[in-house]
């Protein structure tokens, strides 16, 4: 009688748990910078530049060098961006 390595059994077994379904593979997406999050947010808005630095509390310059990425906004910030962008109405009050 033929006796076979447990270790080729074992390998076997987990390649055919992990193979056994190719069409179930995850696709993972890069996540997105943190610069394209936030001119998609700005551009949400609607607010002109001027406008948008306001709402942020920051200056024009400032708003400039985020929207040509220079600077990256912080965490906070883009926090505060998200915020404007879906409740528009707390710009205006």
């Amino acid at each position: 009688m033929e006796e076979k390595d447990p270790t080729f059994e074992l390998l076997s077994s987990l390649e055919q748990i992990v193979f056994k379904d190719a069409s179930s593979v995850i696709t993972l997406t890069p996540k997105p910078s943190i610069f394209t999050e936030f001119e998609a947010l700005r551009k949400s808005t609607g607010l002109q530049m001027a406008e948008f630095a306001k709402a942020m509390g920051v200056s024009v310059s400032m708003a400039q060098e985020w929207e040509s990425r220079r600077v990256k906004p912080s965490v906070t910030e883009l926090k505060l961006l998200r915020l404007i962008q879906a409740e528009k109405q707390i710009v205006n009050s």
